[in-house]
């Protein structure tokens, strides 16, 4: 019989499973779906990448987004006092989880910012000035206009959270959502239907770039490539449906008991990973055009230094293409960043016994200072660090290393060992069966949870920090 008959709901909450599945699918689908998922399908060989990610998050990616509603949804409180209530010796993990979106937080606004730039940048007719090489580096080491759009995106972001759950992040949620979906439709059906001619005489079209884009490269697999692409996949179904961070837990404390929580977990999924997939249908096609293969190497610069070329190349239906394209990242960021401070400011009103606009108002103006300092990261306060996965990166790149490739992978093994072997995956099976609904992949998920996230975790955990070179 479950403990939970006596939930304590919050005050406020989602006003069904709607609201909920918006808003969760808007913290999902992020700048991590628009710029890392093309990127790496590039990489990893296409459809490849495609089809390993596809498995991997109908198993990997749904058991721990499973797990992390169910928990916030069954104890009705955020990550710091519901692992408390779960376990009291593992309070520790709620407190290692609160402290992963604190952290991300101080850096997410500035990438927004970047956004927002490359918005202006088109709505004022300067996309050929954004296709030079040197305009991404030149600006954000202008300690002006970087840190001027980092607090403009961060005061927004602080507005919807200012204004609650139902008036604020699940009313922008449900205008947001649809209408990036739309645009992402859109501008991946215009991509198909591009054609261009260079200078050698080479013409190249959409449906060619989305055959190079879906079509599988086995040349030159080798078990240490195929191993890279796994952790590839992996790591970004991690990042991308926002688990081990107490997102999910806040959302689902939020949800109505009514609320049907497995499939609202399915069409969070499918809403994410089919933006995904639009997502590299808009941009690897569109750059294999203009660039060729060769130009879908630029890797993590894809977004800022490669697309900007692209829609310089469109001549006069450039400036509309970048324009949309940059007001769709920027409506995907958002919601991303909204769910991070509202996780920040749940925990926070539950751990100092405040009301939530005067929490709003502290967490905006800390995280205004934090945003400044990571923006001047690349001028005022430029600096090298050495990371253990091998790469030299600023201020950002140290805190979104602590967060996502070091903290993010440990709280996940650890989530699993509490979850499979301490409280029981029947913990976790019982609330998504609450009031008699149908939970068809319950021994899936105790399979999962109990003996395949912990050993996966523990590599991705090893190979994040440099302990395991793959």
């Amino acid at each position: 019989m479950q403990d939970n008959l006596k939930h304590k709901h919050k005050k406020h909450g989602f006003t069904g499973q709607l609201g909920f599945v918006m808003a969760a699918a808007g913290s999902a689908v992020g700048v991590g779906n628009l710029w890392r998922f093309p990127y790496l399908a590039a990489k990893d060989g296409g459809g490849l990448f495609i089809l390993i990610y596809l498995i991997l998050t109908f198993t990997f990616g749904f058991t721990l987004l499973t797990s992390d509603i169910a928990i916030g949804r069954r104890t009705g409180k955020n990550s710091i006092n519901a692992y408390k209530e779960m376990s009291p010796k593992w309070k520790f993990l709620g407190i290692l989880t609160f402290l992963v979106p604190v952290l991300i937080m101080t850096y997410y606004a500035v990438i927004g910012g970047w956004i927002v730039r490359y918005i202006v940048v088109y709505l004022t007719g300067q996309g050929q000035a954004a296709a030079q090489d040197s305009f991404f580096t030149d600006f954000i080491t202008s300690p002006g206009q970087a840190t001027l759009y980092a607090v403009l995106f961060m005061l927004f972001t602080a507005w919807i959270v200012f204004n609650g759950v139902e008036k604020g992040i699940e009313k922008y949620s449900r205008i947001l959502m649809p209408v990036l979906l739309i645009m992402i439709v859109a501008i991946a059906i215009f991509a198909l239907t591009l054609k261009h001619t260079d200078a050698d005489g080479v013409t190249r079209t959409g449906l060619q770039g989305l055959a190079v884009y879906l079509t599988p490269n086995f040349k030159g697999l080798t078990l240490r490539r195929l191993m890279q692409i796994l952790l590839d996949a992996m790591s970004q179904i991690f990042f991308s449906l926002s688990v081990s961070m107490g997102i999910m837990i806040t959302y689902g404390s939020y949800i109505k008991k009514d609320v049907d929580v497995n499939t609202s977990i399915h069409q969070i999924e499918i809403f994410d990973t089919g933006v995904a997939l639009l997502a590299g249908m808009m941009i690897i096609p569109s750059i294999f055009v203009f660039e060729g293969v060769e130009g879908m190497s630029a890797g993590p610069g894809l977004m800022f230094v490669s697309l900007p070329k692209v829609f310089a190349s469109m001549t006069h239906l450039g400036r509309a293409a970048g324009l949309a394209f940059f007001i769709m990242a920027a409506f995907a960021a958002l919601t991303s960043c909204v769910s991070v401070l509202e996780t920040i400011t749940a925990n926070c009103m539950e751990i100092f016994h405040t009301k939530r606009k005067p929490t709003t108002i502290v967490l905006t103006i800390i995280y205004m200072i934090a945003s400044i300092v990571i923006a001047l990261g690349y001028s005022t306060f430029y600096i090298e660090l050495p990371l253990p996965n091998g790469s030299i990166g600023q201020i950002l790149d140290l805190m979104d290393y602590i967060s996502n490739s070091f903290m993010m992978p440990f709280i996940s093994m650890l989530s699993a060992i509490l979850i499979g072997w301490v409280v029981g995956p029947d913990w976790i099976i019982e609330e998504v069966e609450f009031g008699g609904r149908k939970f068809g992949l319950r021994k899936l998920y105790a399979v999962m949870i109990r003996y395949i996230v912990p050993v996966i975790m523990f590599i991705l955990f090893l190979q994040s920090t440099g302990i395991l070179n793959l």
